[in-house]
Formats: C-alpha cells, structure tokens, sequence
C-alpha cells in the first residue's frame, strides 16, 4: 500500500516524532506547511500563509491525502481554508470560527444548553463594566490563544487596568483573526463584534476538568475525559491528568453537555476540546472553552495510559477513516499527567539544566518526559504563550500507577532540575 501524504501547519519536531509512533502515522510521511515560529510570528500575514501554503502543496511531487493541525491559532482555521478546496475532510471555516470566536460561541451555546457563565460583549474603545456579570469576573478578547491577555477583575480600577493591556495586546491574534472572519458569512452581532474586541465572563469556581472527543459524519463521540489541577491559591495549572477521578455520573453529564454544544457549534469531521469547570459542593458544571481541536499536549498522556496518542484519531479523520484505535491497544501505566514546572514572577534565565542532566534524570526516574521551557539568555516574560500570572520553566510528563506515584516523581524532578534566575526588579507579576 503506498505511504499517506500528509500536510500540517506548524509541524514541530516534537508532535512529529509522536505521529510517526501512532498505529497510522506509521504509514504516512508528514509534510510541514509554515514553521511554528512563522505562524506564531506578530507579523503574521494570514493571506501570503495561505498563499504559501497552497503553493507548497501544487508544487509538491506526490499526493496531498490529508491536511491536519493540532496547535490553536492560526492552524485550526488554517486546516479548513487549505482542505476544503482540495476536497479533503475537513470541518467547514464557519464552524470552526463559531467556536473560536468566543462570543459567538457563547451565543451559541446558550440556545442549547444552561451551563454556561455570565457573559456580555465589552467594546475596548468606549468600555464600561458590564453589571452582568458583576465583580469578580474575567476580561479576555473574543479571540486568544493559551490564555494570553485573560485577567481576572475584582473592582473598576483592575477592570480598567486590564482594558489598557489587552489595547496594547490584542491586535497581534485578532488582527489576523479579522481577516480569517472576511471569509464567513457573520450574523450582523458577529460582525459588529469583529476580532478586536473582548468578553466578560462571570468567574467560574470548583475543579477544571476537560473532555476530549470527535464529530465524524455528524455523529458526536467523547473519548476521554482529564482532570485539570491548578497550583494552590492560584487560577494557573499544575497539572493535567488522564483518565479523570471525577465520578462517572459526572462525566456522563459532561459527555452530554459537550454533545449538544458540539451539535449546536455544527463541528464535523474534526476533534475537539471542551474545557469545564465543576463545582462538586454545588454540583454545578459550567462550560469554560471549547476548541476545534484535540489538545497535542495531552499526546503522551494517552500514550501512556491507552497505548496510542490522541492524534490517531485526528490523522483518521483527516484521512477519511473511522476515528477508532485498533484492538488491544494498552499503555504501560494506569494513569498519567503533564505537570507545569512554573516560576510566579519575571526575570532573566542564567542557567537552565543541561540535555545530560535532563536525560540522567530521566533514566533514574521511570515514566517520565521532561521538556525545558526557558533557554539561557532570555527573559521569562519574552516566552511565547504564556499566560498572565505566571511563567513555565518546565513540563514534565510524568506516568505512574498512581497520583502519590505520580506526584512524589514529580517532587524529585523539580528538586533536582537546577534554573539560575535573576530576579527583575521592575516585575509587577
């Protein structure tokens, strides 16, 4: 059988070693279309990506059998406008903005579901704090990616300090966006919103958990479902964890909740992630994201534990095949999660541990990943993707059979990773 071509924006050398472990992947050569870099770039001109992109693929000596993305922004919207001319499967532009627009999402998910928080539109040129929601709420813009620009307001005064950084701030992803929503037909609010502006959402409490699942032929499938455990007193993670210890009426309920959103955003032949909070004392579920796209951070996650990454069942998809593992598939632990090695203020990297220190502890301590955020050098605020309370210094993969397995692997390798980091006397993190 010949080999599969397959085409992905912002491939990185570490996605792409996963993929070619997958059951499937072991059948095809990937192909890369734009670096990471590029497509994260501030001068990003979406229509000359495009363009280049499209070019590649002409140009290219063999097939083009499938073109998928698994990183946010630009690459989920990329995906559609790059496969739909082709015919290959794909979900349509519109619906993959409905649910990256995240007014436009909220609006959608309010005619099918409850369980959703406050929300109003806020205009950043003539803003005033919305009285619904009230205080303590969230302001972050209609679109972003790994919660860039989203703080948390408790009064006027913070309300108004978070309108000034997300002026400065928000044009690097919504001006592109804009020009990516040029190509779908908007409800005139949609419209009259554009991808400048910003959302209020009432502040959500409890613990975060979040499903993982796929649309294929209309028909909603949810695969797995991962807790999601913050650093204490602090709204940041700490870790993501597979499977979930979350009762299973729980997660039945959420399986549900994500099914008729997903019906009502009109997502097909894609993976998706919706992200949650439940508040167990209150047994309250409320809907915190969703994102037309399974989350590459969790691939070895279900490595580990299912004997498969999760991207299986995205290169299935943008294969045009059932989206199932095949029988038999198991990992090598019970249960796995992707911990944050975080540092809560700005300074400058002098040392961060070196490729032999890293691997010496990754052979003393079975099951586990460990990947440098930092380079030495460089200031922790200049990180890519990174959220506004904290910075990542390291993410360790960790896999056990246990979370006091897990969490005592955890402890070692953040006592034994050795960071030299001066501090910035000017930080206001």
């Amino acid at each position: 059988m010949p080999r599969k071509n397959v085409f992905i924006p912002g491939l990185d050398e570490r996605n792409h070693e996963i993929l070619r472990r997958t059951p499937t992947g072991r059948e095809c050569d990937f192909h890369p279309l734009s670096t990471l870099d590029d497509l994260r770039s501030e001068h990003l001109d979406i229509e000359e990506t495009i363009a280049g992109a499209q070019a590649a693929m002409d140009g290219f000596d063999g097939s083009v059998d499938a073109i998928a993305g698994f990183w946010d922004f630009p690459i989920t919207l990329l995906v559609p406008i790059l496969a739909g001319p082709r015919g290959l499967p794909s979900p349509t532009l519109e619906s993959v903005v409905r649910c990256e627009h995240k007014y436009w999402s909220r609006l959608l998910q309010s005619e099918v579901i409850d369980e959703y928080p406050a929300f109003a539109l806020v205009d950043l040129h003539d803003p005033v704090p919305p009285t619904e929601p009230g205080y303590p709420m969230w302001l972050k813009p209609v679109k972003s990616a790994s919660s860039e620009l989203a703080f948390r307001v408790e009064n006027d005064e913070e309300f108004y300090e978070a309108v000034e950084r997300l002026r400065e701030g928000i044009g690097k992803i919504g001006r592109p966006f804009e020009e990516i929503l040029k190509r779908v037909d908007l409800p005139p609010e949609i419209a009259e919103a554009g991808g400048t502006s910003c959302l209020a959402e009432a502040a959500l409490h409890g613990v975060q958990v979040a499903v993982e699942g796929y649309v294929h032929r209309g028909e909603c499938v949810v695969y797995a479902t991962l807790d999601s455990v913050d650093y204490p007193a602090s709204p940041v993670f700490l870790r993501h964890q597979y499977p979930s210890t979350l009762p299973e009426d729980v997660r039945r309920r959420l399986a549900s909740i994500a099914t008729r959103v997903m019906g009502r955003l009109g997502l097909d032949d894609s993976t998706f992630s919706i992200e949650f909070f439940y508040d167990p004392v209150e047994d309250d579920i409320r809907v915190l994201e969703v994102n037309p796209r399974h989350s590459q951070a969790h691939a070895s996650l279900f490595e580990m534990v299912d004997g498969a990454a999760n991207h299986e069942r995205m290169l299935r998809l943008a294969l045009g095949r059932e989206p199932v593992l095949p029988d038999g598939l198991r990992g090598e632990y019970d249960i796995a999660a992707e911990w944050y090695l975080r540092r809560f203020s700005d300074g400058m990297v002098d040392r961060v541990p070196t490729p032999e220190e890293v691997r010496r502890l990754e052979e003393a301590v079975p099951g586990v990943r460990i990947a440098i955020v930092p380079e030495e050098g460089q200031r922790l605020s200049g990180l890519q993707a990174q959220d506004s309370y904290s910075f990542e210094l390291a993410k360790i993969v960790i896999g056990g059979a246990d979370e006091t397995e897990m969490r005592a692997k955890y402890e070692r390798c953040a006592e034994e990773l050795s960071f030299d980091i001066e501090d910035d006397p000017g930080d206001d993190h």
